[in-house]
């Protein structure tokens, strides 16, 4: 049984991977940058992940669904309001029956399940909790929700701090704490260390049990040399005073995890990684297609020895 922590749109594509070689594989979701718009409840994180497993999502986006129109937005636009978060009509449909599930008592991991099977998903997607966690940036403009900052902002502004408001005491999804216990191994997807994965590692049940499992978890780095393969992770590595390479990666995870995979060309950074008692797999991580997707899964399952 593989279990792995999943937020960003460099997760889905390794848990796709994992999933078309493996037949049980537990999916821990990201709820930080989870965001109320126009009354509708959206988990950006769990609905990627959803979309992606059920072929549905738009790949050149890299999250909503693919084909999907915005008649609702254009409508938004009429009545004045502001559209800077760019939600299909399909999509929306999704986020209106989970926002109502909520209202009607249900708690968002029965939600989720709900919509796998809908979906017709086979992995076991997990909330990593069901209470609120809310991942803010401080700029010199003040503090914004990570999507207003990153989507509505564009990440333009330099970053003074980042928070987990709430995550002190969010009760860690008890399935999730068993999943990463039974697990046969433990990955920490090549997600934004910061705000992908981060807000999960600051639950302290999470952070405890990865802890003690930490000789099965194996993170992949979504870096290489200096820079990420995608996405804002090196701004905000920098911003957090962490050194934004594969070095600074594993020293931030050092106390929940022993094994992590870089690229080649960070091999002048395995002795130190080493020095952290990790150790150090080398194969290619960039993920363009789905070839590459399996290939990376595939080393993970048959070179990776936890």
């Amino acid at each position: 049984m593989i279990t792995v922590l999943a937020g960003g749109t460099g997760s889905v594509k390794l848990v796709r991977g994992l999933v078309a070689q493996e037949s049980k594989v537990n999916v821990i979701s990201n709820v930080g940058d989870n965001y109320w718009l126009y009354g509708l409840y959206v988990c950006p994180d769990i609905d990627t992940i959803v979309y992606g497993l059920a072929d549905l999502l738009d790949q050149e986006r890299g999250w909503g669904m693919k084909k999907d129109t915005f008649n609702f937005l254009r409508q938004m636009e009429v009545f004045g309001e502001e559209t800077w978060f760019r939600v299909g009509d399909r999509d929306a449909a999704t986020h209106l029956i989970r926002t109502n599930m909520l209202k009607n008592g249900k708690n968002l991991s029965d939600i989720t399940k709900w919509m796998c099977e809908k979906f017709a998903v086979s992995a076991n997607i997990i909330p990593v909790t069901d209470n609120s966690i809310e991942t803010r940036i401080t700029t010199d403009k003040g503090e914004l929700h990570l999507q207003e900052y990153h989507v509505k902002h564009r990440g333009k502004d330099p970053i003074e701090g980042i928070q987990y408001i709430g995550s002190d005491k969010a009760r860690p999804n008890p399935e999730a704490v068993n999943a990463i216990h039974d697990a046969d191994m433990v990955i920490l997807a090549p997600g934004n260390p910061l705000t992908s994965i981060g807000p999960m590692l600051q639950i302290k049940g999470i952070r405890k049990e990865l802890s003690k499992m930490k000789k099965k978890v194996v993170a992949v780095s979504p870096l290489i040399g200096d820079n990420a393969i995608s996405g804002p992770a090196a701004k905000y590595m920098q911003a957090a005073g962490i050194e934004s390479n594969a070095y600074g990666l594993a020293k931030m995870y050092s106390d929940v995890c022993s094994n992590i995979i870089v690229d080649p060309k960070d091999r002048m950074l395995a002795e130190k990684i080493q020095s952290l008692d990790i150790k150090v797999f080398e194969t290619k991580i960039t993920m363009k297609n789905k070839i590459a997707e399996d290939a990376l899964a595939s080393f993970i399952l048959k070179q990776v020895h936890v």
